[in-house]
């Protein structure tokens, strides 16, 4: 069977100079689809199970990183289940996307896409999809798990910042100040993050990556892409039968679900 893949590139002319380009390198590759935002590549991934991604980094709504994390936290496992595909991330050149695409190994190319590296890029994967399938099927997607977290983790600022102590959010024509010590959660909603104590929610519109290099990554655990909690207040943490995290905190009645991105937390269980 030949192998499949997806491009998710926003601009046309990009995703069909990539086409055109791995057609010529790689004439066995069936490009299964081609999209132009992070959310459809995920809906698309799944519906396809492609053995090969090219995601661009920067696309509207999610990017390919953020798009990568989604799909790897649904894709299907356990007995039967497809290899989760082999990645590679399109960027525009940036010194510091580079620098943490070799620091953990992961394939890129760079826009424009040249065909001498395509070509190195295309033996590497063939090279991959010919190898045995793993002891363990899990291996390979906990393996690109790990760099994700790595690649998504907050930059460490420039300038050390002082610790975030107090939210400033809008209430009507009031400004409140919450101090940090009482927030539970924090978590992204549309174009707002929700600030949630044990006795109210607020909105604030700082996004959540700006807030969490101000946060002490042992007080506030990231559990989700868009969920921050107070670790000391986590009271339960459940498994469901498709082996999905749930966590409960003390102070509010709400529960929290937790990616497979972030669950090596909870590895006890």
């Amino acid at each position: 069977m030949s192998p499949t893949a997806l491009i998710a590139e926003d601009e046309p002319l990009l995703a069909a100079a990539l086409q055109a380009e791995l057609a010529r390198a790689w004439p066995h590759l069936q490009v299964c689809a081609v999209v132009g935002d992070g959310a459809s590549a995920v809906r698309q991934a799944l519906l396809h199970r492609p053995d090969v991604l090219f995601l661009d980094i920067r696309m509207p709504g999610l990017s390919g990183l953020e798009a990568a994390a989604e799909l790897a936290d649904a894709w299907p496992q356990g007995a039967g289940a497809p290899p989760f595909p082999a990645t590679v991330f399109v960027t525009a050149y940036d010194q510091y996307a580079v620098q943490a695409f070799e620091a953990q190994a992961v394939d890129y190319l760079l826009k424009p896409v040249m065909p001498e590296r395509l070509a190195r890029t295309v033996q590497r994967l063939q090279q991959l999809l010919a190898q045995p399938s793993p002891a363990h099927p899990g291996e390979p997607l906990e393996h690109t798990l790990a760099q994700l977290r790595a690649l998504l983790a907050p930059a460490a600022p420039a300038q050390p910042r002082e610790p975030l102590r107090v939210i400033q959010a809008s209430v009507g024509n009031t400004l409140r100040l919450v101090p940090v010590d009482d927030v539970l959660v924090f978590e992204a909603a549309d174009k707002y993050v929700r600030v949630l104590t044990a006795s109210e929610e607020l909105l604030i519109r700082t996004p959540l990556k700006d807030l969490l290099p101000q946060l002490s990554n042992t007080v506030f655990w990231q559990i989700h892409r868009g969920t921050v909690v107070r670790a000391s207040a986590i009271h339960t943490v459940t498994r469901n039968e498709a082996g999905q995290l749930h966590l409960s905190l003390r102070g509010r009645p709400e529960g929290h679900a937790v990616s497979r991105l972030y669950a090596q937390r909870f590895k006890a269980m």
